[in-house]
C-alpha cells in the first residue's frame, strides 16, 4: 500500500466498533472514491438545527450593522466573537403556527410549516432537517443524529398534545424523530456497533489501527490524529465521570426508597455538562463524517427545566431554580434575561468549537449551517408574527455572515422560504416546502 494510499472513507475498527477519520492533508479529499491523489471535491456541508424555547428577551434579541462592526442585543452578546460568521433573521413566520396561540401549536411545526392536528390526532409535517438526512444523509453511517437535554412531555394542553412542543424533528406527518437523551448512548451510535462489548471503550478498541495509521500519514496529520483521539478520550471520560457522580442520567428518585421513578426538576441535575456533551458528540460526528445532519433540542416550548447552576440577580444568593423556564419566559426581568445568554452561551461554545477544526482552506463552522430558532419571540404574549432566527457558519462558502436581515412587512416572509434556501445549499431541490414556493434569495 502506498504511504498516503487512504481516503477519508477509511475507517478506524475494532471489535464492534468503527471510527471515521477527521480532515487530514495525508488523505484523499472527501468524496475522492478513484486512487488519483487530485482534489475532487471540498469537505461536505453540515446542518445543525438548535433550539430552544419559549423565545426570548423581547427589548434585547436584536442586531444591526454588517461584519465585525455589527452590534448585538444583550441577548446575543455571548456570540460576540463570531459576528462575521452570524447572520440575523427578523420578520420570518409559520401562517400555520398562529392558529392555536399555544405552545404546541407553535413548536410541532417549526421545521416545516405544516398544519397542526388537534382534539388527539398527532399529524404535522416531515421537518426539513429529516427531508435533508433522507436524501444528503444517506452517505453517512448515521443520518441523522437528534438529541435532547429534557424529556418529551406526553400530555395534552388546550386539546393540542404536548408531543409537539417536546419534538421539532418529524421522521414523517405523523412521527417525531426519536430522541436521544443520554450522551452516552448518543456517542454509541456514533460508533459502536450491535457486537460491541457493552463497557468496551471507544479508543481502546481501534487503537492497533489507530497506531498503523499514524506511521503512514505525514507529521503534521499525525499531530491532528493525536487531538481527535485526545478528544474522543476526553468525552468518553466525561461521560463516564458524570455516570458515577449520578448526573445526564433524566431521572432521580425523589425519597429514599421510591417505588417507582420520576422526572426529576432539574433533568439532568448539570444541565450545563448535558448541553456540553451533546454539543460535543455532534462536533465529533461533523468532525469524522459519521453524521452530516443533527439536531439538538436544548429544552423543550413549554420548559420545565430550572436554572440552579446561574445565579440568580433578582434573588440575591440564589440560583435561577425557584421558578421554572415556562413561567420565567413571561416576564422580561433580568434572571430571564441570564437564562437566555446561557442558551446563547452553548451556541458560543459550539461554533468556536467548529471553528478551531480546520477543513483544508475553511474551518468546520465554515462548512456548516448551524441554525438556532424558537417557537415564538416572547413567551409572554406568544408572539410568534416573527420568529426568532439566526444563522451560524457558512455553508462552505455559500452563506455570507456579518448580517441582519429583516423581512417585516414585506410580502412572502415565510419561513420555509429559508428552509428551501438551506436545503438547496446541499442540493436538496423540493419544489415546494410547507408554505413556500420560493428560496429565500438573500440568503
Amino acid at each position: 500500500m502506498h504511504k498516503y494510499d487512504y481516503s477519508r472513507r477509511t475507517f478506524l475498527r475494532g471489535i464492534g466498533v468503527s471510527m471515521a477519520l477527521p480532515w487530514m492533508e495525508s488523505l484523499r479529499v472527501w468524496g475522492d472514491e478513484s486512487k488519483s491523489s487530485k482534489a475532487a471535491s471540498d469537505a461536505p456541508i453540515r446542518l445543525c438545527v438548535t433550539f430552544s424555547g419559549n423565545g426570548f428577551h423581547s427589548k434585547e434579541w436584536w442586531a444591526k450593522g454588517e461584519g465585525r462592526g455589527m452590534e448585538l442585543g444583550q441577548v446575543l452578546a455571548p456570540l460576540t466573537d463570531f459576528r462575521e460568521k452570524l447572520t440575523f433573521v427578523r420578520g420570518l413566520y409559520h401562517e400555520e403556527a398562529r392558529k392555536g396561540n399555544i405552545h404546541s401549536s407553535q413548536t410541532g411545526n417549526m421545521l416545516s410549516g405544516a398544519p397542526i392536528a388537534s382534539g388527539g390526532e398527532i399529524r404535522s409535517g416531515t421537518s426539513f432537517d429529516q427531508v435533508i438526512a433522507q436524501t444528503y444523509g444517506r452517505s453517512t453511517k448515521v443520518p441523522s443524529l437528534v438529541v435532547a437535554c429534557e424529556t418529551s412531555n406526553p400530555s395534552v394542553h388546550k386539546n393540542y398534545s404536548m408531543l409537539y412542543s417536546s419534538h421539532i424533528s418529524w421522521s414523517s406527518p405523523t412521527t417525531p424523530t426519536p430522541l436521544e437523551l443520554y450522551p452516552a448512548l448518543a456517542f454509541d451510535r456514533l460508533f459502536k456497533d450491535s457486537s460491541s462489548p457493552q463497557d468496551q471503550s471507544v479508543l481502546d478498541a481501534v487503537l492497533a489501527d489507530a497506531t498503523d495509521l499514524r506511521r503512514k500519514i505525514s507529521s503534521g496529520d499525525q499531530q491532528k490524529l493525536d487531538e481527535y483521539l485526545d478528544s474522543v478520550r476526553e468525552i468518553e471520560t466525561r461521560i463516564a465521570s458524570a455516570g458515577k457522580r449520578g448526573e445526564l442520567q433524566g431521572w432521580k428518585p425523589t425519597l429514599d426508597k421510591p417505588n417507582i421513578e420520576r422526572p426529576a426538576d432539574g433533568i439532568p441535575q448539570d444541565i450545563a455538562e448535558h448541553m456540553r456533551l451533546m454539543i460535543d458528540i455532534i462536533v465529533l460526528g461533523f468532525q469524522t463524517d459519521t453524521t452530516r445532519v443533527s439536531t439538538l433540542k436544548l429544552n423543550n416550548d413549554h420548559s420545565a427545566l430550572r436554572f440552579p447552576n446561574l445565579t440568580s440577580v433578582e434573588q440575591s444568593g440564589h440560583g435561577i431554580d425557584y421558578m421554572i423556564h415556562h413561567l420565567l419566559s413571561h416576564s422580561d426581568g433580568r434572571d430571564w434575561l441570564k437564562v437566555n445568554q446561557f442558551f446563547m452561551e452553548q451556541l458560543a461554545y459550539m461554533a468556536r468549537k467548529l471553528d478551531s477544526i480546520q477543513e483544508g482552506d475553511r474551518t468546520l463552522l465554515d462548512n456548516t449551517m448551524l441554525m438556532h430558532c424558537s417557537s415564538m419571540m416572547a413567551g409572554a404574549k406568544h408572539d410568534n408574527d416573527q420568529l426568532p432566527v439566526i444563522l451560524l457558519g457558512r455553508a462552505g462558502g455559500q452563506i455570507q455572515g456579518g448580517r441582519s436581515l429583516d423581512f417585516s412587512g414585506k410580502a412572502d416572509r415565510q419561513l420555509c422560504r429559508l428552509f428551501l434556501s438551506m436545503m438547496n445549499k446541499v442540493n436538496v431541490h423540493p419544489q415546494k416546502f410547507g408554505d413556500a414556493t420560493s428560496m429565500l434569495e438573500e440568503i
